[in-house]
């Protein structure tokens, strides 16, 4: 219920979409650039049509592509070289990354692997503290008779 003198709207959350301070709808945010969203999709058309060209080049008979007027590309071999040496590079990179990390590693034999350069330091010898300096810090020294 509402407090006496208010309304009811006076007594809403602000969050709430009957409030007067409620912002509902969001109000537009400032203008950015947009300048990233024309540079992606002009990316994502030219790799499209670059890949169009590709697969063109690759399957059309070297006939039609005279035919049209275009006389000069690339030996037909490249169709088969370009993807397969992507996918050799991509595996020597993956399979460089795990040698690496293999070399980095130490063998099972040496002292590295259950040690390192902070082991030389020490810590105190742990105990329990008693029970008695425990209740004091935790309870005080009141005692209940």
């Amino acid at each position: 219920m509402a407090e006496k003198g208010k309304s009811r709207r006076d007594s809403l959350d602000a969050t709430s979409p009957l409030s007067p301070l409620a912002s509902y709808p969001v109000g537009a945010a400032e203008e950015k650039s947009r300048a990233r969203e024309m540079y992606g999709f002009a990316a994502w058309v030219t790799t499209y049509l670059a890949f169009i060209v590709y697969v063109i080049w690759g399957v059309v008979p070297p006939e039609w592509l005279d035919a049209v007027g275009i006389t000069w590309y690339p030996s037909r071999e490249w169709t088969i070289l370009v993807p397969a040496w992507t996918v050799v590079t991509v595996l020597l990179t993956y399979f460089s990354y795990f040698a690496l990390a293999l070399y980095g590693t130490p063998k099972f034999s040496d002292l590295a692997t259950i040690t390192d350069t902070r082991g030389t330091r020490y810590e105190e010898e742990m105990g329990d503290i008693p029970l008695s300096i425990v209740n004091t810090i935790l309870f005080g020294n009141t005692r209940q008779s």
